[in-house]
Order: C-alpha cells, then structure tokens, then sequence
C-alpha cells in the first residue's frame, strides 16, 4: 500500500514523499481512513510505530479540506489540539505537523512549561490551526485569558497511559471542560489498563478500535539480554562493556536523577563522555546533552525515565538498564527506544541480586524469560545478600500532583527525529526541533539532524517546550 492510496491530499503526500516515505505502517494504514472519516478513534500502538504521522497526516487533510468554510470573521479559532504528557514529545509532534504541511496553508504552535510564557501569549494573538501542549502549560494560558479552546474540531490525547501515570487526569478534565461538545476524539495509548477504559469511554462516541501490538509487546528487532553482576560492580561492568565493544550511542537508564548524575560523573572519570538528562537539569542543558548524542560527539546519554519518553534517535542501537525500573512497564517504554522502524537493537540489563523480583515482574508482563549470560571476570558473589531496593524519585511531570503523579519535575529532551529502518521501506513521522514559540505549518525548513530511515509519528525536539508555572515542568 502507499500514501497515495490512503486519500490524502497530494500536498501531504507530496510532503511524504520527499522524506523518502512511500508505504505506511499497520497503525497508519488503519487509523487514517478513520480520522479522514470523522469518526473517534481508539488506538493501541507503541512508540516506534509511526502513530504520530497516524493522526497528523489526516487532520492536515481535514484542516485544509477547501470545502469547510471557517469563520467568516474574527481571528481564526484553534481547530485541533493535541495534548502530549512531555515538553519533548509535544515538540516533536508539533515539527511532525510543520514538515507534513509545508505546502498547505495552515499553522501551528506548540506550548510546554520551563520557557518564558509572554513569547506563547504573543504567538497566540496570531493565527494557529493546530495547537500541540502539555496540560499544565495549556490550563495556564486558560488562566490568563490568552487561550479559547471553544472551537476546536479535533481532539488528540498522545500517550493517553503515560499522561495518566504522570497524575494529569485532573488537568485532562479540566481541559474537557473547556472544549465543544461536538468534536473528533482521537486517543493514542501503548497500553489499555483499565483506566485508559474508563477515560476512553467519558471522551470517545462510538470509537473504532485498531491495536498495531499486543499489549506490553517487546519489539521482536530487539535483542534482550540480562548480565547478572554485583551491584557495587555495576558501574565497573558498564565501562568495560562500553569500552570493549566499542559501544557508541547508548542510552542509560536509571531510577533516579541523583544515580543518573552520579553515574555519569563516574564514566566521565573512566574516559566515556558521558552527560545525564533529567527534571533537575536546566533545559539548556538538557538540549545540549541531546545535541550532542544525536551527532555522535556523546558517547553515552544516562537518563531517568520520563526524561527519556520521546527520545527518538535514529538506529539508536544500544540501551542499558542500569538499574531495573520498579515498573515493569517501564521496562517496555525503555527498550522501546531501539530496535525501531525494523532495525535491530540491543537492550541490556545490569541484575543485582536485589532486583531479582523486579525482573520476574518484567518477564511475566512481556511472557517470556529474558536469557542470562555472565561475563567473565564479573559473576556475581553468591555470598551478598539482597538488600531492600531503595525507593524511585517522584515521578517528573507537568501536571498537579496526582494519585500516580508524584511530585512535580521537569523530563529531559527528546533526541534525534525519525525511526531506523534499515533495510525496510521508510516510513513518516521523524521530525525535529520543536519550538517553543511555536510556528507555521508551510515552512519549507528541514529538520535539523538525523540520519537513517525513519518512520512516521516520531520526531525529536530540538528546543524545549514549556510547563506551567509555580513549579510544574514539562
């Protein structure tokens, strides 16, 4: 199947086709006839798959449709809004937008937390189709008056699981509240718990429902292994994998941001370049530390979890699970940063013996046992004991606190745009550097880096988006 037989405009496909995309991935191929039909949409798919462009693409289509005739006077209304649980995916989404729509007459802006909000409010004043935002940051605006959310036509809720997990169900709501009744509802989710369920069925009418991967799937291109080591061993462990391997792009997971400093200090000393991205680190910062892994200039990016969620790096081949993540589906998002778009990658996990009933939750959500290989010089002593695991950090968000949420805090940047595919057809969706003032949809730049095949839905910010005020981040 192509692009071209899916009914969309020839300016979109057009667009599509000069990033070297010709067949669409199973979640586009299913959910853009739906949204080009109007109708409210229920959509499992994990990152990696090309959702992004599964939603993009048509409401370009539809937003531009010379047949609705907008309003006939006053400043053009906000038409579609796209909500995004982090400041790097709402970039990414909102490049995705800009380089699917170069050639058509419609704009867009993106708003996140951690920027400066008179810039926002200023962009505001002008035309914007298509608004992407963090809750938190958007229920600002609405604050201040500087928003009218009463026109909108299309409704996307991006990661609606991550958004939940972060504690933003207050904010959602809140933000149901301030837009028409009659509208399109689209809602994207890796996962489908139970309450995404009860969420989905207070948002969607009649939704269709297209699932890309079995819930909590493991992408088969990626290749899982566990190395069994001591955990005062582990730091050591890494380094000589790096070293002896001669690993280059490789993302870092730990539990918190205090290991992820630590951890990368440590490797600095070792001789690996190595930089941390997390709430604590200031958005310069964070934009530089990805600058520099997507150009291959840092050898290691080390990275708490929410910090990584939309880091897209094309054919980013390695990813290390220093330390388990207390949430087995964590474990699912983090490997999910490799072996995309039908490249091959690897995921290692570093086990002490006091993560071993974390990973027999990791192996009983994905049903399968992850093999085990020792590398010499480096079997654990039978002798330690486990000791109790200490506790994550709060989870990081934009939003209020919530049941889930934590404590507020600010995630790190999104990486390099697009999706590997090497040997495989490309597909759409790579973008990067959003911006947080926002911009318009014709613009004929490119984005700014990346390389290899990529595939729709996924881009990389290259500048930060925004979070609300009073401490919110994202």
């Amino acid at each position: 199947m192509l692009f071209s037989s899916l009914g969309l405009s020839e300016e979109i496909v057009r667009a599509v086709t000069e990033r070297g995309y010709d067949n669409p991935t199973p979640i586009q191929q299913q959910a853009i006839p739906v949204v080009l039909q109007g109708g409210d949409l229920m959509a499992g798919a994990q990152t990696g798959t090309g959702k992004t462009a599964g939603f993009v693409l048509p409401i370009l289509h539809r937003l531009s449709d010379k047949s609705v005739k907008g309003p006939s006077e006053g400043r053009p209304p906000i038409r579609a809004l796209i909500l995004t649980p982090t400041r790097e995916l709402a970039a990414q989404v909102e490049e995705s937008v800009r380089e699917y729509g170069k050639y058509l007459k419609l704009s867009s802006m993106v708003m996140f937390g951690g920027v400066n909000i008179n810039p926002q409010i200023t962009r505001l004043r002008s035309r914007v189709d298509i608004l992407v935002a963090t809750p938190g940051r958007l229920l600002d605006h609405v604050q201040q008056g500087s928003l009218d959310l009463s026109k909108v036509q299309i409704l996307v809720l991006d990661e609606a699981d991550r958004m939940l997990d972060m504690g933003f169900i207050r904010d959602i709501k809140k933000v149901l509240a301030l837009l028409p009744k009659q509208r399109q509802n689209l809602l994207f989710s890796a996962t489908f718990s139970d309450e995404i369920k009860e969420l989905a069925e207070g948002i969607l009418k009649n939704p269709k429902l297209v699932e890309v991967a079995r819930r909590n799937a493991t992408a088969d291109t990626i290749a899982q292994k566990v190395l069994p080591v001591d955990r005062e061993r582990k730091r050591e462990l890494l380094a000589h994998l790096i070293k002896e391997k001669q690993w280059f792009q490789v993302l870092v997971f730990t539990r918190t941001k205090h290991g992820a400093n630590r951890l990368s200090d440590q490797l600095n000393k070792d001789g690996i370049s190595a930089m941390a991205i997390h709430g604590n680190k200031s958005q310069s910062a964070r934009t530089r530390a990805l600058k520099e892994f997507k150009s291959g200039e840092l050898q290691v990016l080390v990275a708490t979890d929410i910090a990584a969620r939309g880091i897209d790096i094309s054919e980013l081949p390695h990813v290390v699970n220093f330390e388990l993540p207390n949430v087995p589906e964590d474990y699912v998002h983090r490997i999910g940063r490799t072996g995309r778009a039908g490249a091959n990658g690897e995921a290692v996990s570093l086990v002490c013996i006091d993560e071993q009933k974390l990973l027999k939750d990791i192996e009983r959500l994905i049903k399968r046992e992850l093999p085990k290989e020792i590398v010499p010089g480096f079997a654990p002593d039978p002798r330690i004991k486990a000791e109790p695991i200490r506790m994550r950090e709060p989870r990081e968000g934009d939003g209020n606190r919530g049941p889930r949420g934590g404590q507020p805090g600010r995630s790190g940047q999104s990486g390099r745009p697009g999706q590997p595919g090497q040997g495989k057809p490309r597909q759409p969706g790579g973008a990067t550097g959003g911006r947080p003032g926002g911009s318009t949809a014709n613009r004929s730049s490119r984005p700014g880096s990346g390389s290899g095949q990529r595939k729709p839905g996924n881009a990389s910010a290259g500048k930060p988006a925004t979070h609300r005020s009073g401490g919110r981040n994202h």
